[in-house]
């Protein structure tokens, strides 16, 4: 017997029904290890000796606007908390998504097809490198080292440059003739993690990120008439604004009203940047996992801020920066503002954990650490479903520090049910079921995989429904469960264990289970491992005098909520609800009853959060 094993069955010894929870689900041998090195534990905190290595960037780049070139450095101090000694070192080198010859799953126009990032040169501890002991493959980039030890640390210095894309507009690039938003925009170390050590996931377009967390100061030189914003804090603000323009910022940073700091009559008069051919704005961030900045000179800025935690009475700015011409844009701010208030005190009831998020208008639909960028649409309820999905982000994957690229479901899940909450806060009218309908069309077919399934081996409308509807719909299904206030306990107790760190699915799992105290795997397996579809069907109706039995069948392989709606003659309706434990005992029938008042029209199964592939055996019809 090895010593996992021999480990293993010591826990299960032990009683600890956590423990068993744990083993009864299905889990990969190179996770299953993270418990055999106490990295993480079977309770879901993480493990006497887990470990996350550390990062701190100095960026200083100037971008031209005219010909979209972007050049600078970075000064990079790098900690090896790992337990190994490194002998090279993984760079992520994201522009090179569009770099000739790169590997990609979305479409980049040829216009946009470059040279990808330029090195000029790298130093190591000063020490001018040499260019054999590198290797670029696509976006990742490969350094040769003697040997970095645990507790070591190793700096580098990194010349670079890059033509920012103009039209390919793939979560970055050129928005206008006079905005731009701009990410990814500078060599960053790649993660070195207890699970995989380096991640060498090539960044090719619809999977996204991860980072490690780290401290970023950056400089940012553009020319005189543009405004930057950006993740982390405008450290020189008097340096870059007059003193107008600084006023009005400390006044919005103080009052919970919206505040027109950039309006249409200050574009047109100018004198809102300090009148020189060029300012470099200076950023500063801590413990975030990313960096990006934004520039325009003809945008409107509007701002207020809020209160996000009554106990330290925090305040968190928030900002919308718009094209006048895009006039839906003019109430954004309101949105934001309404969604950090509500994931403050609502969903999930932890106050908005960074300092300031703003809301630029580009091209696409992308969040980073304290910026989104956002498209702009005609009608308002899509302003606001877009709005609260990006800024939910700042939990999931920002503050979680989530490994993105192989557990999509673990952030978009959470920003879909975010979403569906939130949008509803802002304006009751709105009842969002964003995607549902992908899941229903798509379940039970070949490209229906179990959400755990790694985002790296999905694509199309498996990458989409198991990211997004289907963990979005699991994480509804368990707040239902549990109800409300012993859902936020558990999903609280994850929060408090991870955040700042990189969990994995199973530590999601395994704090649910602790921070609740009941034992959720039967869910967790049949929701995120199983195959199966959502299908039920009501199956009998008896009538004696005036009570009504209903019996509802599971037919598919999927368990969803019971929902029963009764329709009157007089137009009046009354709802029957079983959360989706009424299956926890594979039972594949419930019975409802009820006592009819009123004469009956029709009975009808289903939400709209109640997935479900063949309707038509939903409804029965009074005779």
């Amino acid at each position: 017997m090895t010593h996992r094993y021999k480990l293993i069955l010591i826990l299960l010894l032990s009683g600890s029904i956590n423990c068993f929870a744990q083993n009864s689900l299905p889990i990969p041998t190179n996770l299953l290890a993270t418990y055999t090195n106490g990295t993480r534990t079977p309770n879901g905190a993480p493990g006497k000796n887990y470990w996350q290595n550390s990062v701190d960037y100095t960026v200083k780049v100037t971008f031209n606007p005219q010909t979209r070139y972007l050049n600078g450095t970075v000064a990079i101090d790098y900690t090896n908390n790992s337990p190994d000694t490194l002998k090279e070192i993984n760079f992520k080198l994201y522009p090179n998504l569009y770099k000739k010859g790169s590997i990609r799953n979305m479409p980049v126009l040829d216009e946009d097809v470059s040279d990808g990032v330029q090195i000029q040169q790298i130093s190591i501890n000063n020490q001018v490198q040499d260019e054999s002991q590198r290797t670029i493959d696509g976006t990742n980039m490969t350094i040769k080292i003697p040997g970095l030890a645990s507790k070591q640390h190793l700096h580098f210095d990194i010349a670079y440059s890059y033509t920012l894309n103009r039209t390919s507009h793939i979560r970055t690039g050129q928005v206008d003739s006079g905005a731009f938003f701009i990410a990814y925009f500078f060599p960053r170390i790649a993660v070195y993690d207890d699970i995989d050590g380096w991640n060498h996931h090539h960044y090719q377009g619809v999977q996204e990120f991860y980072n490690d967390f780290s401290h970023f100061n950056a400089e940012i030189t553009v020319p005189g008439n543009y405004e930057v914003w950006a993740t982390g804090n405008l450290k020189n603000v008097g340096e870059v604004y007059t003193d107008k323009y600084v006023k009005r910022l400390n006044d919005a940073l103080e009052s919970d009203k919206v505040t027109d700091l950039i309006t249409p009559g200050d574009i047109r008069a100018g004198n809102i940047t300090v009148n020189k051919t060029s300012n470099t704005w200076k950023f500063e961030a801590d413990s975030v996992t990313d960096m990006a900045f934004a520039i325009s000179n003809h945008y409107l800025w509007k701002s207020t801020s809020l209160v996000v935690d009554p106990n330290t009475h925090r305040r968190v700015r928030v900002d919308a920066v718009f094209n006048p011409d895009h006039k839906g844009y003019f109430e954004v701010i309101n949105y934001a503002r309404k969604t950090v208030e509500a994931m403050s005190y609502n969903f999930p009831k932890w106050p908005y954990p960074f300092p300031h998020e703003t809301v630029f208008d580009g091209l696409d639909q992308m969040e980073y650490p304290m910026m989104v960028n956002d498209a702009p649409y005609q009608k308002p309820e899509d302003d606001i479903e877009l709005t609260d999905h990006e800024i939910f982000h700042s939990m999931f994957p920002f503050y979680m520090g989530i490994n993105e690229t192989k557990y999509a479901w673990m952030d978009e899940g959470w920003a879909t049910i975010g979403e569906w909450v939130i949008s509803s806060i802002i304006d009751p009218k709105i009842a969002d079921h964003y995607a549902i309908n992908d899941y229903e069309n798509n379940a039970g077919k070949e490209e229906d995989a179990a959400i755990a399934t790694l985002s790296t081996q999905l694509d199309g409308v498996s990458y989409m429904t198991n990211s997004y509807p289907k963990p979005a719909l699991g994480y509804l299904y368990v707040r239902d469960m549990l109800g409300d206030e012993l859902f936020t306990k558990a999903l609280h107790y994850y929060i408090a264990q991870w955040h700042g760190k990189h969990p994995m699915p199973y530590d999601f799992f395994n704090c649910m289970n602790t921070g609740s105290g009941v034992n959720l795997n039967w869910f967790w397996k049949s929701w995120f491992f199983d195959q199966g579809v959502p299908d039920q069907a009501i199956t009998k109706v008896s009538i004696v005098k005036k009570q009504y039995t209903v019996i509802v069948t599971n037919i598919g392989t999927k368990p969803v909520p019971v929902d029963l709606t009764i329709f009157y003659t007089d137009g009046s309706t009354r709802t029957m609800h079983q959360n989706i434990a009424c299956w926890k005992n594979g039972n594949k029938t419930i019975t409802l009853g009820f006592i009819a008042l009123k004469r009956v029209q029709k009975l009808v199964l289903g939400t709209g959060y109640d997935p479900d592939v063949d309707k038509s055996n939903n409804a029965w019809f009074a005779k």
